[in-house]
């Protein structure tokens, strides 16, 4: 068999749910690996762990790096990550368009899947303030959202990641604290944990996510987002500090490499401007292990079944196949 008719064996065998990845078939080590980051959110983790499968059906050599969303810019501006595939506006956006402008890395455009992160509470908290979703009736209420250590303050659950709540919670004058937690699974276990005991809970929560479809519950209206909240602090309620608004509806998810990754990885790089994640496809993803309580690895299979159609499309408008076929 030749080469090139043993890759394009070994790329249509993976196209079939990726049931023999071809870098397990490699034995060139010399070549370059791709590395991917694994943040600490599972849509995240698992898109990242299937686009791994799919870059591995080129005959690329991959790995993976678990990193926190803030030290991943250091990383991707040196090389030593090369592609993220969930840039989220409301936590992300300065960070991501300071590297852009930089030329450190290259936006490879948004996914047809839209964003929103802030704060949020499950349906029955109404019974117990029945102002929500008002953010005017937090403060009425705070009482209901403390603990033993808050000081009669109400506590708001949120992750490692910068959203600006401490901005948001000065410039509106909110009585509540922040107790933040590492990563997507705390802030859950914390949330099943205030359903099943029927305790009232104000946490940080995203949609495209399981929660979508799994727990019926609202986000706080706090005053409309727009660009000037952010920096004019003659914009709004309080004069004299920003943010004091929502974050974004219907924001950006965007893509993202290391700026000589298309030098170095043209077919790959198609690839990644290829890859289009819809609303359902990134809540699947975290559905699968938050929700059905897959493994991580379980789920990337199960994802890569479900959207096999979309997944081989993106493959195969790629100059590899053309190469191959």
């Amino acid at each position: 068999m030749t080469k090139s008719n043993f890759i394009l064996t070994a790329i249509c065998s993976c196209l079939l749910f990726f049931s023999q990845p071809l870098y397990a078939q490699i034995s060139d080590k010399k070549k370059p690996v791709i590395t991917l980051p694994l943040n600490n959110w599972t849509s995240q983790r698992v898109i990242t762990k299937a686009l791994g499968k799919m870059i591995s059906s080129f005959g690329e050599r991959v790995e993976y790096k678990d990193i926190n969303s803030t030290d991943q810019w250091g990383a991707l501006r040196k090389g030593l990550i090369h592609i993220q595939l969930e840039v989220w506006q409301a936590s992300m956006e300065k960070e991501f368009y300071r590297m852009v402008e930089s030329g450190y890395i290259v936006d490879m455009g948004a996914h047809s899947a839209t964003g929103k992160e802030d704060w949020w509470y499950p349906d029955f908290v109404e019974g117990f303030c029945p102002g929500l979703p008002d953010w005017r009736a937090m403060n009425q209420c705070a009482k209901i959202f403390s603990t033993s250590t808050s000081s009669g303050k109400g506590v708001y659950h949120a992750g490692p990641w910068d959203y600006g709540d401490a901005d948001i919670i000065r410039a509106l004058n909110l009585n509540f604290v922040i107790n933040r937690h590492p990563n997507s699974t705390s802030l859950w276990r914390e949330l099943n944990s205030a359903i099943t005991a029927k305790q009232p809970i104000m946490i940080l929560n995203w949609t495209p996510n399981w929660i979508d479809a799994r727990v019926k519950g609202k986000f706080v209206k706090f005053p409309a987002y727009t660009e000037e909240c952010e920096h004019n602090t003659s914009w709004g309620l309080n004069k004299k500090l920003a943010k004091d608004c929502a974050n974004p509806d219907h924001a950006w998810i965007r893509k993202t490499t290391w700026s000589g990754f298309e030098q170095q990885w043209p077919c790959v790089n198609q690839l990644i401007k290829n890859i289009d994640l819809t609303t359902e496809m990134i809540a699947e993803a975290s559905a699968l292990v938050v929700s059905d309580d897959h493994t991580e690895e379980q789920a990337v299979q199960l994802w890569l079944e479900k959207y096999e159609n979309q997944v081989n499309y993106w493959l195969m408008n790629t100059c590899q196949h053309s190469h191959t076929s």
